[in-house]
């Protein structure tokens, strides 16, 4: 049996509904559950293949999007929550009981600092944006996924709809080197 993509992805895609705004987010705990509510819908969700995304076990990815800074907030249990990586660009918030991550905030200057990262599906609501590419895919080899599989992997996801990409997609790279080049000074051609 092939490894899971991730749940979301495994069995097709199910579309978001753009009128979608809010949800709460729990962690994995039985009782006393972090509780993060969005007051948004995520963007840019995508299948994610680096190492330090939370995902569900037996999963090869997580699912993860982005909201504004000011559309999160921790509703319940906020003493449970602990920073997994402090060094690490993206801040991961996690669940200290069950491991989970609620929510990954940017403090650096960084092309999406004011955005957090969130995994949607720790949502009971339905409607949040569903998956819009793959990225990060040859990452899962730096992971133990064996090299040879990948043209498998990357076919999958083709057949659900999803384009695949080794960093993010062309949009979210764009604004990435637009912010980059802006903190050098560099004067944009008008061709």
């Amino acid at each position: 049996m092939a490894p899971s993509l991730h749940p979301l992805v495994d069995n097709g895609i199910t579309a978001g509904s753009s009128s979608f705004a809010v949800g709460k987010l729990h962690c994995h705990c039985s009782s006393n559950q972090v509780e993060v509510t969005l007051s948004s819908n995520v963007a840019h969700n995508h299948a994610c293949g680096c190492s330090k995304c939370w995902k569900p076990k037996g999963s090869l990815f997580s699912i993860v999007g982005v909201v504004p800074r000011d559309a999160v907030s921790v509703t319940a249990n906020a003493s449970k929550l602990t920073i997994v990586d402090k060094e690490a660009t993206i801040q991961r918030n996690a669940c200290k009981d069950c491991g989970v991550h609620l929510f990954g905030r940017i403090e650096k200057d960084h092309p999406f600092k004011g955005l957090d990262f969130v995994h949607a599906e720790l949502s009971s609501e339905k409607g949040w944006q569903e998956p819009q590419f793959a990225g990060f895919v040859s990452s899962i080899i730096e992971q133990g996924t064996n090299p040879e599989s990948m043209d498998d992997v990357r076919a999958k996801f083709q057949s659900v709809g999803l384009q695949t990409y080794d960093v993010l997609s062309p949009a979210l790279m764009d604004l990435i080197s637009t912010f980059t080049a802006q903190k050098a000074g560099v004067r944009f051609a008008n061709l």
